[in-house]
């Protein structure tokens, strides 16, 4: 990896990224179509399982942006600054203290969940049936905690290291277990037993546990371009810093945005099951722009990282606005596409007409803010790979007081559902527009020649 010789540091732009950015596409397109299946055997369980993974759904989602986006994108960061500067031993040790981090962290999420979630799910608005959907899928999926965040967190110290077409295939697998185990223990499949929520939970824990394993198994191989020599390798406190001072400032975003969305779920749960189950399907679809996102914006880390730690300001600062705006064009699209034609996406689910009408009436005032909620994320992880987390919390910041402040307003003057979408929509606008605005001053770095 002579930071000379890399062709991450010579190569153009923009092919470079989509060159990486397809195949995370493809593993993310995927994990959406798993996504889409779950909430369709959930959704032929009835309103109520439905409204119970609209209770549920944000903190699962949660779990998957502290591993993969946050804490993941602390992990490529520190090893791909570490490749962009020669440092080869660096980044190998690194390796090895985010599989440590992921052990910890994946613990103490699985305990927390299992003590906290009813209780949680209760304050959100959750009662009597689809309190009851929303805590069976709970107990099952976060008992899976630990082989979700090694999964990820392998994941992450691969691409990192520039390869992104083995964690791409191995997630393509993940999403296609999930849906088949998913589907034959949740409704009864190849004569299985009919679990229910817990399992089409079940398909998640064993798919990802899976992939945890082979990756793990990859990195210990040799085939990989670096080691995970985990007994070889003494724990030192400035390599834990190095990825925590990155992913555990940048694990606070995700907390905004699903606090944000559990402020929403819990203001339209005032206008019944209906308003809850189509907002429910609405923001499932939210939750999977992210990976969209993701796709683009994780191509850009070691891009933005390798140059910021070769020196190469301004080429890190040209990798973030292409991927910043190929974001914007494809999520803008896809919005606006919702918002003329929304049946298109809660027919896939429900029949109901009152579930259909608030689906539509959310993605009518969202949809056109997709695009800028792209643009934000993808500048987002850009943000991660130079090693600077500030600007993603204060946007996330800025979007939570817009529709908690809002959204105290409209609760005080009894306003309509749809100014609760609308709400949404705004705070959607105000990430965009504030993050392109923080990176755009944010000093990364001297300029070199």
């Amino acid at each position: 990896m002579n930071p000379a010789a890399n062709p991450l540091l010579s190569g153009p732009i923009l092919p470079t990224l989509l060159r990486f950015a397809l195949p995370n596409m493809a593993a993310m397109l995927a994990t959406a179509l798993a996504t889409i299946a779950e909430t369709g055997f959930v959704g032929s369980m009835g309103v109520a399982s439905l409204a119970g993974m609209a209770l549920v759904f944000p903190m699962v989602m949660l779990q998957q942006m502290l591993s993969a986006g946050a804490m993941g994108g602390g992990v490529s960061s520190a090893i791909s600054r570490a490749l962009g500067a020669g440092d080869v031993a660096r980044a190998n040790a690194l390796a090895v203290h985010a599989l440590w981090i992921a052990l910890c962290v994946g613990a103490v999420s699985s305990a927390l969940m299992l003590a906290c979630g009813p209780a949680l799910y209760a304050a959100l608005g959750g009662r009597g049936a689809a309190l009851e959907q929303a805590v069976a899928y709970s107990n099952v999926a976060f008992l899976g905690s630990i082989g979700i965040w090694l999964l990820n967190t392998f994941a992450s110290v691969i691409r990192g290291s520039g390869n992104m077409r083995v964690p791409s295939a191995t997630l393509l697998v993940v999403a296609a277990t999930q849906v088949l185990v998913g589907g034959a223990c949740g409704l009864g499949w190849l004569g299985l037993p009919r679990g229910g929520m817990a399992g089409v939970a079940l398909g998640q824990v064993l798919a990802y546990g899976g992939g945890a394993v082979f990756l793990f198994a990859y990195l210990r191989s040799g085939r990989a371009r670096l080691q995970l020599a985990v007994g070889a390798t003494q724990l030192q406190p400035e390599l834990l810093r190095d990825i925590l001072r990155v992913g555990a400032l940048a694990c606070l975003s995700p907390f905004q945005t699903v606090l944000t969305v559990l402020v929403l779920t819990r203001l339209v749960a005032r206008f019944g099951t209906d308003a809850l189950a189509g907002y429910g399907i609405g923001t499932r679809l939210e939750f999977l722009l992210v990976p969209i996102a993701f796709a683009v914006g994780v191509a850009s880390v070691p891009l933005v990282g390798m140059a910021i730690g070769a020196g190469r300001i301004e080429r890190a600062r040209r990798v973030a606005g292409v991927s910043a705006a190929l974001a914007f064009v494809g999520l803008g699209l896809l919005g606006l596409g919702l918002a003329l034609f929304p049946d298109g996406w809660t027919g896939l689910f429900t029949r109901d007409a009152a579930v259909l009408a608030s689906a539509a009436t959310y993605f009518h005032w969202v949809g056109p803010g997709y695009g800028l909620f792209g643009l934000g994320l993808c500048l987002y992880f850009s943000s991660l790979g130079a090693g600077q987390a500030g600007g993603p919390v204060l946007a996330g910041t800025l979007r939570l007081a817009v529709v908690g402040l809002g959204g105290w307003w409209l609760a005080e003057a009894q306003a309509e559902t749809w100014t609760i979408f609308a709400l949404a929509g705004g705070g959607m606008l105000a990430y965009g527009l504030s993050m392109a605005l923080l990176v755009h001053r944010a000093k990364w770095g001297p300029k070199t020649a």
